[in-house]
């Protein structure tokens, strides 16, 4: 019976490190790039659901890689403002910790190998080989973060691996995968939109926990003060929707998933027969377009809060800035 409590309260907190939460932020640009694939090309379930498993199962290989890291470098103590976790908590060893680790590592590189056999049939040719190397080199930023003898994000660097795999890598890399090209450059601006506001988690995150990480870590906070680092978040969510906005007015039929083209070219054949439809059509496209806009009021409670708060506070305005971005991605 004690063992079977043991085992329980090890898996428990198995998935406390796993950090679910932040899964809603790592699929909204995977998300997003599937769904901007779909509006010009024929797309595979099966490919979408594999791309979205392999991020998720990169997603936790980076949580549990980090907790390990800032762990073995004495960063994570009982002062830490932040939730407390599988190894703060005792239930887990550092041990079981390194084998769970090694886990998620196989089990990406299996969804991502087949993810890419799914969408393109082979690994010989260039572009599967391309994706190849971009997953090993995802799966070292997910495991670099804090473990390894010079970890990049106790240098401050964590801001713009952060911004190239949450926000570049993550839309274009699925829209690729889906598609098999990157056929537009306007599709940098929605992906750097997400990857602001990844940053964004990112930062708010390194707000909270200030006066901890002081002792051995260099963050973009840390570097530029308390002030200085809500400014800069400020100016992250605005440069997000200025992108954003930017794509929905430069391809204005890019997130309908082809309504306009599809619905437009039905209704235009029967418009003298049912006078009006295709007004009202085009008006109900333009209401999809930029009903990702629904999601602005999120955004704007979370600025309040980082101006507002600080500490432990600022951990409930961390999941306004995650779903906030999740909902817009699905609305986009």
């Amino acid at each position: 019976m004690l063992k079977n409590k043991k085992i329980a309260a090890t898996i428990k907190a198995a998935l406390s490190s796993m950090r679910l939460r932040t899964l809603p932020l790592s699929l909204a640009g995977v998300l997003l790039g599937c769904k901007l694939a779909l509006v010009r090309w024929q797309v595979s379930g099966w490919t979408v659901l594999l791309v979205c498993l392999t991020t998720v199962c990169l997603q936790i290989l980076s949580n549990l890689s980090n907790e390990l890291g800032d762990v073995l470098r004495g960063t994570d103590t009982d002062e830490r403002q932040g939730p407390s976790y599988g190894l703060n908590s005792g239930e887990m060893t550092v041990a079981q910790m390194r084998r769970l680790i090694w886990a998620f590592v196989l089990l990406c590189c299996i969804s991502g190998a087949a993810m890419i056999w799914v969408s393109f049939g082979t690994f010989l040719a260039w572009k599967p080989a391309a994706l190849l190397v971009l997953g090993a080199c995802a799966i070292w930023a997910a495991m670099k973060y804090t473990l390894g003898r010079n970890p990049y994000g106790y240098r401050g660097l964590g801001d713009i691996f952060v911004f190239v795999f949450f926000g570049l890598v993550s839309v274009l890399g699925a829209y690729f995968v889906c598609a098999h090209r990157i056929d537009r450059w306007e599709l940098v601006l929605p992906a750097a939109g997400i990857g602001f506001f990844s940053v964004g988690v990112l930062n708010i995150n390194n707000i909270r926990d200030m006066r901890t990480d002081a002792v051995n870590r260099v963050t973009m906070a840390l570097r530029l003060g308390l002030k200085g680092a809500r400014i800069y978040q400020t100016v992250l969510i605005c440069l997000g929707w200025a992108a954003l906005i930017c794509f929905a007015v430069l391809m204005p039929s890019a997130g309908i998933a082809g309504f306009v083209e599809g619905a437009g070219a039905g209704v235009s054949g029967a418009a003298g027969a049912a006078g009006g439809v295709g007004g009202a059509g085009l008006l109900w496209a333009l209401i999809l377009r930029w009903a990702f806009l629904l999601v602005l009021p999120m955004f704007i409670l979370h600025l309040r809060g980082v101006w507002t708060t600080t500490d432990r506070a600022l951990d409930r305005y961390f999941p306004l800035l995650v779903m906030g971005t999740f909902l817009l991605a699905l609305l986009y």
